[in-house]
């Protein structure tokens, strides 16, 4: 599988407590877990769906840092994308390095502030499935300000954007560069954070699960020791719900319409 530029490839989530999270995700998506890498990797530890691979888990090195999952975006050229990040008003909180012959990484954030990452393949390409129970589905990027994060996005990664009118709120989507906008070929999009967001949430980026029963995914949430920041309700493409794990990270679930 390959992966335009600009389409989430990758997602792995930064917790004190990594035998914990697998726990929780084991139960939670069914996943199974390998033996984590070494030290030299950073005991990064990839999870599988059915013997593919779909997310990873990892200890956090510095206690200071969020516990979150953070979502990768594909690039044939991890150096210059950052060059584009920094030309576009964003700044990268970790320059693109090597992770041995797996690909380069690096951590950008956007002009308001949300974290991404960048994914360049080596042998490691990325999801080996997504978008089916248990695997990811969708990422967006919760901002303040759409007149400075719309153009920094498109920009940068030639996105084409289309407005929801049917959301209920100020959405717009984002297809791949050469895509025809639209929710065939959307990748991704961005939602603003109103008035029922704290002011002190900075702007982030929630990512998606696919599962096949929202509410019995939330309900198995809470049994794990997790908590359910945003009850499940029905959207016109899906019913959704976003939830914390039991160490602080925040994601959602999307049950698609077709298994309503």
């Amino acid at each position: 599988m390959e992966f335009a530029e600009g389409v989430p490839c990758w997602v792995d989530a930064m917790l004190p407590d990594v035998e914990g999270g697998k726990r929780f995700y084991g139960e939670l998506f069914g996943w199974t877990f390998d033996d984590g890498a070494g030290a030299e990797y950073g005991n990064y530890t990839q999870a599988f769906l059915a013997g593919e691979p779909v997310a990873a888990l990892a200890p956090k090195p510095d206690g200071r840092m969020p516990t979150s999952w953070t979502v990768y975006l594909a690039t044939p050229d991890a150096a210059a994308l950052a060059a584009r990040i920094k030309g576009a008003g964003g700044q990268m909180i970790m320059d693109p390095m090597p992770v041995g012959p797996f690909g380069t990484t690096g951590l950008a954030a956007d002009p308001e502030g949300a974290v991404f990452g960048l994914w360049q393949a080596g042998t490691h390409v990325g999801f080996g499935v997504q978008r089916e129970p248990g695997a990811f589905g969708w990422t967006e990027v919760y901002a303040r300000a759409k007149e400075t994060v719309d153009p920094f996005y498109e920009g940068v990664f030639g996105y084409g954007g289309q407005d929801l009118d049917d959301a209920g709120e100020d959405f717009r989507i984002w297809s791949p560069a050469g895509a025809r906008p639209g929710p065939e070929t959307a990748i991704g999009g961005r939602a603003l954070m109103g008035g029922s967001f704290p002011a002190e949430m900075p702007p982030h980026f929630l990512n998606y699960f696919v599962v096949a029963d929202c509410d019995a995914t939330a309900a198995t949430a809470r049994h794990l020791g997790g908590r359910v920041r945003d009850e499940p309700q029905d959207t016109p493409y899906g019913r959704i719900c976003t939830l914390v794990d039991n160490q602080g990270a925040a994601f959602a679930v999307l049950q698609e319409p077709g298994q309503m």
